[in-house]
């Protein structure tokens, strides 16, 4: 793996559970690594005890100085927006050209495919050669401009091949894995749903974010596992996060139920109202 490039692992309060570090050693990583921590997780000496020169510490309240977090209650700091845009910084200190984010909670990375048959279904593997994948995502990165470029994530592929995610390719939004440029910054918006706030709120302004649709990140589900956001959402009985989505793009982002077996309300794009269009050149208006 090239060595102007990090997978940041963005953690708090998990030091004996950091899933991501193991399912990268499985799918054979090979480029360096380090997990990010903040100043006032109150676990920071386990971290620093276990994984020693592979922790890097920013300044959550200087960082938190700098961003829009959407809300005035910015007392209670339970958030990863603050860890996300800390590591720009921390990347450019790094000497590195590319980094990747990902958060502490993934179980393996996998590739999906359709096998053919009597009724061609949306099938899995495991991925086994990290380094390649990345790299090919690093080189779509510089080549298409965009600000960041994600991995899918399992429930995007609900419906299988009739969902029509997989066959998309690359879809608009971006979320949870993020490969990002040292040298072309951006800011996450909002204290949660910081990813979507972000790449509506910056893709209604023309920005590029994409996600590839053919390879995808197992992660424990969203308000089920110990520590991190869990308690936060728990707390909050998943209120804040959506609807702070709909503070930033009120034009394309509203709330709506989640019909899964954890019922709660989640956002909802409208996409025609959200990012800029390419027109079809048949509509050119003739010169005569």
């Amino acid at each position: 793996m090239r060595d102007d490039f990090a997978a940041f692992i963005l953690s708090n309060g998990r030091p004996n559970n950091i899933k991501t570090l193991r399912a990268l050693k499985k799918g054979n990583y090979t480029g360096n690594w380090y997990i990010i921590c903040d100043d006032l997780d109150v676990t920071l000496p386990e971290y620093k005890k276990k994984f020693k020169d592979r922790v890097i510490v920013f300044d959550k309240r200087a960082i938190a100085a700098k961003i829009d977090t959407g809300i005035n209650d910015n007392e209670d700091m339970r958030a990863i927006v603050y860890a996300r845009n800390a590591c720009f910084d921390i990347a450019k200190q790094l000497g590195l050209t590319y980094f990747l984010e990902l958060d502490d909670d993934y179980t393996s990375f996998d590739a999906r495919y359709i096998s053919k048959g009597k009724k061609d279904k949306l099938k899995v593997r495991k991925i086994k050669n990290l380094d390649n994948v990345f790299e090919a995502i690093i080189k779509f990165l510089d080549t298409s401009g965009a600000l960041s470029v994600a991995i899918a994530q399992a429930g995007d592929y609900i419906g299988g091949i009739d969902g029509r995610f997989y066959k998309k390719g690359l879809a608009r939004k971006c979320m949870n894995t993020f490969f990002c440029r040292t040298d072309n910054r951006f800011w996450w918006s909002g204290k949660q749903n910081e990813d979507v706030s972000t790449y509506t709120h910056l893709g209604n302004k023309g920005k590029l974010f994409f996600t590839y649709t053919k390879i995808c990140i197992i992660q424990a589900a969203t308000q089920q596992t110990t520590g991190g956001m869990t308690e936060v959402y728990l707390e909050k009985g998943g209120y804040n996060k959506p609807f702070s989505s709909v503070i930033f793009s009120p034009q394309a982002v509203k709330v709506a139920m989640m019909n899964t077996s954890h019922k709660r309300i989640h956002h909802k794009i409208n996409w025609n109202l959200c990012t800029p269009k390419i027109i079809n050149e048949r509509y050119k208006k003739n010169k005569k």
